[in-house]
């Protein structure tokens, strides 16, 4: 008479754990991508309301105090405590932000002329890189 004294053992092996594993780690690192673009988006929206929010305070400057498009205006004059825009925005993603169509920093601007309708009061060094400006201006 045979004796079957065969056990069977419950559990995984170490393949089946170290397969798990990989796939766990291939799952998380698509989840990482998927947040990384997610944020980089959200910069590009921030910083894109950031030169929208600057453009409706210069212009509501003009506006407020009966400026013509010859005249000028400081940086300071629109941004600042108890100002049309509370602070100078600053670009989410570490881009410097400069008087419209020009290199000089917006945060120096001085004797700045009111910008033609249709043309963004001040742009971001991110734009042509990272996409951060406006698709259309024109309404501006």
């Amino acid at each position: 008479m045979k004796l079957n004294n065969t056990k069977k053992q419950a559990g995984l092996t170490l393949i089946e754990i170290t397969l798990v594993i990989a796939v766990l780690l291939g799952l998380i690192s698509v989840l990482f991508i998927g947040v990384s673009a997610y944020k980089e988006g959200s910069n590009r929206a921030k910083c894109v309301l950031n030169i929208s929010s600057y453009q409706k305070a210069v212009r509501s400057f003009q506006n407020l105090y009966e400026k013509s498009a010859t005249d000028t205006y400081d940086v300071t004059e629109v941004a600042g405590t108890g100002k049309l825009l509370e602070a100078l925005p600053s670009c989410p993603s570490s881009g410097t932000y400069n008087q419209g169509g020009t290199s000089t920093a917006l945060a120096a601007a001085t004797g700045v002329s009111f910008p033609a309708v249709g043309v963004a009061a001040m742009d971001c060094s991110l734009a042509s890189t990272l996409e951060h400006a406006p698709a259309n201006v024109s309404g501006w």
